[in-house]
């Protein structure tokens, strides 16, 4: 299963990209897709997810008020449009597919996911 994550590059501190993710359309509509982040020496952690109807977000508290997670069924993808960057926001961002609906971001974990897109790099400079 192939998720396409795009829209990573370079912004300044304070100034806003967005993320795009795209899946196959049998995989898209009954999953909850999520974001996730990365550096170097680090885990993998939760950024946000959405339902699968697209009713529900949840957002880890780092990125609450300044990221918002989207989804557009018809094009079987979703976004993370990111205002507000800090530069410790720098990382490779990850999309990520849920078969199983949750609703606590504490099992929103790297565990919990089943299929993942390839990375996209977000760097944001000082």
């Amino acid at each position: 299963v192939q998720l396409q994550a795009f829209g990573g590059g370079l912004a300044q501190a304070g100034g806003f990209l967005r993320l795009s993710c795209a899946a196959p359309s049998r995989l898209f509509s009954r999953s909850q897709m999520g974001w996730f982040r990365q550096t170097a020496g680090k885990e993998r952690e939760f950024v946000a997810a959405i339902h699968r109807n697209g009713g529900s977000t949840y957002y880890d508290d780092s990125v609450k008020g300044r990221f918002t997670v989207s989804r557009d069924n018809a094009k079987n993808t979703v976004y993370l449009q990111m205002n507000s960057l800090k530069p410790e926001d720098t990382a490779v961002y990850y999309c990520a597919a849920y078969q199983t609906i949750l609703t606590a971001t504490a099992a929103m974990t790297i565990n919990t996911v089943d299929y993942w897109g390839q990375g996209t790099l977000v760097t944001v400079s000082s």
